[in-house]
């Protein structure tokens, strides 16, 4: 029986647990950008390395609403761009979901979050596969902990991408507005917006893509969140369902899923946009430890963030 490194360098995946003799034996993982600060989109020139990082966001924001409903949306969709993780100033390029075998994710792969490796992750539920086995399902936040550490944020900017970066992201998103009296709903109106992002690991990573699950939509029940919340806690099975059916019609089955979601409630007369995002990344050169980009995969994020003489933004502790 070969180990995991070994399987990954002498043979290729042709289909579930069963691997057979290649003659190229390595899928090249680096992902380094050309440039020094910043990351960019995977996919565009002077990149090294043929492989790509997956980061994970989810965000909301509203705005008082003008005249103008259009430029209102591109406000909006502005503002949930840059809170939490940064992503401000890029083009964004709307992909299908899924993180393939050139492919790392940031916080799990590379740079792995604290909770995760100390196992203080503990799953929220399980759902039950296509085959019978459980699928773990845990909270998304330290993924999304990690892609803050990463890019930073609008007032503490690190290794976000290039301002103007054409970047492929996983992405989907909504937007509504609340009317400022009191009255029947429209379509596009609402109380609140919501977003969900989700990815599930393959269980074998050698042979299937990693699956990116999103989702958005409007709350239009009342104005209490409270409602909203139970809400969206109770929607994260139907997300799973999702997933254990996409497994179906692959074939595939997934080790665990990280699931988890933002809203945000809207004053009367405001618009808001609630967006889940994907990128797929090249890091920034001087994101990447003087060990080398492979160095990442036995990194915690406390590990990282002493390297690049970091402070958590997310009050990491190791």
């Amino acid at each position: 029986m070969k180990n995991i490194e070994e399987r990954r360098n002498r043979t290729i995946a042709r289909e579930a647990d069963y691997h057979a003799s290649m003659r190229a034996p390595h899928i090249d993982k680096t992902a380094i950008s050309p440039y020094d600060d910043y990351s960019d989109g995977y996919g565009m020139p002077g990149a090294y390395g043929n492989g790509y990082v997956s980061v994970l966001k989810v965000s909301a924001g509203t705005v008082e609403k003008t005249s103008d409903g259009l430029i209102d949306r591109i406000v909006t969709y502005d503002k949930a761009e840059t809170a939490d993780a940064y992503i401000g100033q890029i083009n964004m390029l709307t992909a299908s979901s899924f993180c393939g075998m050139a492919g790392q994710v940031w916080g799990y792969d590379l740079a792995r979050h604290d909770d995760i490796t100390s196992g203080k992750s503990k799953p929220l539920f399980t759902e039950k596969q296509f085959d019978g086995s459980k699928l773990k399902v845990f909270d998304v936040a330290p993924l999304l902990d990690a892609g803050i550490e990463l890019f930073g944020t609008a007032n503490n900017r690190r290794y976000h991408p290039i301002p103007g970066a054409h970047t492929i992201c996983a992405n989907k998103g909504v937007t509504a507005y609340r009317p400022k009296k009191d009255r029947a709903l429209k379509d596009g109106e609402g109380y609140g917006v919501w977003s969900f992002i989700a990815i599930s690991l393959s269980a074998d990573r050698d042979f299937a893509a990693d699956l990116f699950i999103e989702d958005a939509g409007i709350w239009t029940k009342n104005d209490n969140e409270k409602d909203m919340v139970a809400f969206l806690e109770q929607h994260r099975k139907e997300i799973v369902w999702s997933v254990v059916e996409c497994g179906r019609d692959s074939n595939v089955l997934f080790d665990r899923t990280y699931v988890g979601f933002a809203h945000r409630m809207m004053k009367p007369g405001e618009i808001g946009n609630a967006i889940t995002v994907g990128p797929y990344i090249t890091l920034a050169r001087n994101a990447v430890p003087v060990t080398g980009f492979n160095s990442l995969n036995d990194m915690n994020l406390s590990d990282w963030l002493k390297e690049m003489d970091f402070k958590s933004l997310t009050k990491l502790s190791k």
